[in-house]
């Protein structure tokens, strides 16, 4: 059985996780424009 807490703990990393591959996505566009 969860307890709401972990599922909070747990949802909170992977939205961490996700926000920092858009945020690396985000940088490799703005470089690649930067190129053209």
């Amino acid at each position: 059985r969860d307890f709401p807490v972990e599922k909070w703990h747990r949802d909170a990393k992977i939205y961490t996780l996700f926000e920092g591959t858009s945020e690396i996505q985000r940088l490799v566009i703005s470089r690649a424009l930067a190129r053209d």
